[in-house]
Formats: C-alpha cells, sequence, structure tokens
C-alpha cells in the first residue's frame, strides 16, 4: 500500500512528517512522493498565512478526489470543520491527536486483517496517550538530514501570529533524551542533524537553555556530526548559546525572525527586542562564525506601517547585507489581536513593498554567491541526477559537485571548494578534494 506524507509550513512540520512516514515505512507500506499515486495521504498543515491555509485546501481537494486523506497540522488545530467539509474523503486529525498518526500503520495493518476498508480502518483508530516530543524518525523519506525535535509550543504572543494559538505553551524535551536521540542518529550513519522547535530558542530558557543543550551534545556527538539550528528567534539568544555556535560542527547558517526593521512596527506587534538589540545579536553571529549565512523573515504590511516605516526596514535589511529574505505579505489570522486591525495597509502597497523586498533579497543572495567562490566548505550530498550529484553547502547554499567521489551516497558530508555560479540553475560549482568522513 502507497503513502503520501505532504507537508506544508516550517522544519518542525518537515521533522514530525518524516517521523509519520518513518513509523508506515517500519509497517512494510511504501512512502511515495506527491507525484506517484497513492492509497493513503497525509497533508500536515499550517495556519502561517492564508496562501498556506489555501495550498492546503487545493492539496487536500486534490488527494481526496482519488484516496482517504488525513488532514492534520496547525490549520487542521484550528479550522476543523471547515477542512471536513471539503470532501467525504477527508478525516482531520486535531493537532493534539496528531502524534496518534505514528501508531496508525500498526492499526491499519490489522483492521485490513479484520476486513475492513482503509477509510474504516482510518475512522476506527483510538490510541492512548500520545506526546508531542514521540516524533523519533530511524530513517528519512523525504530527507537526507536528519531532524530532531527538541522544542514545541511557544510563550510569546506576537499580535500577527497564531501559531502559538494552535501550538500552546513552550514545552521542551529532556536533555539526556536529546542527546540519546542524537547519538541513535549518529548510529544510524546520518553526518548532519537539524534541531526544531516552534521557537528554538526558548529550549529550557528557564535552566540551562539552548546553549546549554549544545554543550551537551557537542561534547557527546563525534566530531562526524554536524548540527544546524533551524531559526533563532532574537530574544532568547544569551551569551551561552553564542559561545556553543562557535563549535566547527555548529553550521554557519542563521534563520531569524526579523519580521520589521522598525522599532515602532516590532513594539506595536509585541515583538522582544529592539533594532539595536538585534544589530548586536547580528554582529555576534558575524563573530562566532566567519561570513555566516544570514536569513530572515520579513512581514510588509503589518496594520500601521507608514511609508517611513517600510523605508527603515529596507534600509536595515540592506546594510545589515543578509543572505536572503523569506518576504511574507501580511496575512490577518483569525483569534490574533490584529485580525480586525482598523490601520491595514492597501493589499497593493502590502505586495509593492514585498516586492521590493524579494528584488533585494534575489541581489543580496547573488553578492553572497559570489562571496564563497573559491572558499573551502563542507556540502552534504541529497540527491544525484543526470551523471550529478547535489547537495548543501554548510552555509546553506545549494551546489552541484563536479567531481563526485565514487563511493559518493545520499546523506555523505565532503569537503571542496566553491567553483562559479550556475546561471538558470541557481547553484553554484562545488569542486570535491576529500571526504570528511
Amino acid at each position: 500500500m502507497n503513502v503520501c506524507v505532504y507537508t506544508l509550513g516550517c522544519r518542525l512540520n518537515q521533522c514530525e512528517s518524516e517521523a509519520i512516514a518513518d513509523s508506515f515505512a517500519k509497517q512494510g507500506f511504501t512512502i511515495v512522493g506527491e507525484q506517484a499515486q497513492a492509497d493513503l495521504y497525509v497533508v500536515n498543515t499550517c495556519t502561517v498565512t492564508s496562501k498556506a491555509e489555501q495550498k492546503a485546501r487545493r492539496m487536500i481537494r486534490k488527494f481526496a478526489s482519488t484516496a482517504v486523506t488525513l488532514a492534520t497540522g496547525c490549520y487542521a488545530q484550528v479550522n476543523e470543520e471547515e477542512l471536513k467539509q471539503l470532501s467525504d474523503n477527508v478525516i482531520v486529525v486535531p493537532l493534539e491527536k496528531k502524534a496518534h498518526l505514528l501508531k496508525l500503520a500498526e492499526h491499519l495493518k490489522a483492521s485490513v486483517v479484520a476486513g475492513m476498508d482503509l477509510k474504516q480502518g482510518c475512522l476506527s483508530f483510538s490510541d492512548g496517550k500520545a506526546s508531542v516530543f514521540d516524533y523519533d524518525a530511524a530513517s528519512f523519506s523525504y530527507h537526507s538530514r536528519a531532524y530532531l525535535k527538541i522544542q514545541d509550543g511557544c510563550d510569546n504572543s506576537c499580535a500577527y501570529c497564531r501559531v502559538h494559538i494552535a501550538r500552546g505553551k513552550a514545552v521542551s524535551l529532556g536533555s539526556e533524551e536529546v542527546v540519546a536521540r542524537a547519538l541513535a542518529l549518529e548510529e544510524a550513519g546520518f553526518q548532519e542533524i537539524m534541531l526544531t522547535g516552534v521557537n528554538l530558542t526558548m529550549y529550557d530558557h528557564e535552566k540551562e537553555g539552548l546553549g546549554g543543550l549544545l554543550e551537551l551534545l557537542l561534547a557527546r556527538l563525534s566530531d562526524k556530526v554536524r548540527l544546524r539550528l533551524s531559526s533563532l528567534e532574537p530574544d532568547h539568544i544569551d551569551e551561552r548559546l553564542l559561545e556553543m555556535l562557535k563549535d566547527p560542527r555548529m553550521q554557519p547558517h542563521f534563520h531569524i525572525p526579523v519580521q520589521s526593521g522598525s522599532d515602532r512596527i516590532l513594539q506595536k506587534v509585541d515583538r522582544k527586542y529592539t533594532i539595536s538589540e538585534l544589530s548586536r545579536i547580528l554582529d555576534r553571529l558575524r563573530l562566532v562564525k566567519s561570513d555566516p549565512f544570514l536569513a530572515a523573515d520579513i512581514i510588509t504590511g503589518l496594520p500601521g506601517e507608514r511609508e517611513e516605516d517600510f523605508e527603515e526596514t529596507y534600509r536595515f535589511v540592506k546594510e545589515q547585507q543578509f543572505s536572503q529574505l523569506h518576504v511574507f505579505p501580511f496575512s490577518p489570522r483569525p483569534d490574533t489581536p490584529l485580525f480586525k486591525a482598523a490601520d491595514r495597509v492597501p493589499e497593493s502597497v502590502r505586495d509593492e513593498r514585498a516586492l521590493r523586498l524579494r528584488n533585494l533579497s534575489s541581489a543580496l543572495h547573488h553578492t553572497y554567491q559570489l562571496h564563497q567562490v573559491g572558499k573551502q566548505a563542507e556540502v552534504i550530498l541529497q540527491n544525484r541526477k543526470g551523471g550529478h550529484w547535489y547537495g548543501l553547502s554548510g552555509n546553506y547554499l545549494d551546489v552541484k559537485v563536479l567531481s563526485a567521489p565514487p563511493f559518493a551516497r545520499e546523506g555523505m558530508l565532503i569537503t571542496g571548494s566553491f567553483g562559479h555560479m550556475l546561471g538558470q540553475e541557481g547553484k553554484m560549482e562545488f569542486l570535491f578534494n576529500g571526504p570528511t568522513a
């Protein structure tokens, strides 16, 4: 039986989806991509923007036209009835029951033996207690790197966001369990592990914090394993964390949800830092890593954003020379303070500002790539096509490996240097000069 797990949204969703796919694979199901015909689809949804919700509805309708489709994730948590109405083939699994899907495959095997059809089997499934940290994949069907969930939820309440409504308060996986899972991934042969969470810097933030966890992990993992952080909210980046980032096994790639370069707007939407504080953090990240890849999330058209606020954001981004921007036009989210804001920015203005920032992002990314030509780097191999291996560098650049070793395999870490940029491909050449391990 073919199963497809389709994911929208953040790297945490990707991590959880991989664990769900792994649970089906262990029971003998075949995991397929979205282009293949599946008998069962699992759609892991996102509610960050209205576009993410629209895409979720579109894909659920498409999949449900031919097969039983389970809808789960943040959108399913906050709009269960809306998704149920899309098709009779749709079964909604709210977020608090999402981890139960890890045991669905075993139940379905027994259900088929008992003579139930697939939909009956899914509807008859009922599991006991489940934890948000039950996601513990041993293999990854859709990624060459390992994902390890260490945190969930968020104690902030940014005025535009309803993820904290869907996910709840911040919780952390115990540090010894994190270490045990990381060691198991190393034993399974993974050479890069990405740590994920809703708000990663809130990991155990009232005690040892993310820095304390990294200290434990780096002491226990071998030199063969690299660590990458999914994203870092600025308000909990402390000295201990910055010190741990100096370790060469920590990848020089940091994704920062900036959202605005205007102090007035940051205060209005209840962000927990000022631009001067953020600038100091970015300076420190550049000190602990030489020429790191710094990505930023920016929201354009937040309610009350004046032209001068946007120009402050534009100047801040340009001055900081971010390597890439993820630009989101403001999308009013139900149940948030800004949902019915009276001072909304006209959509045409919001979208024009988004276009300006995306054009700036392209220019900044191109500049960053040019700076890397001739530099040494590590690359993790991701896939092979057309006779060439493709991979991802430690500083988050897509590369085409011109001369991979004959013993190359997916997930392998190799060393080499960046060559020229590859025009339309948007990638860089990578010249292999020896494996790391």
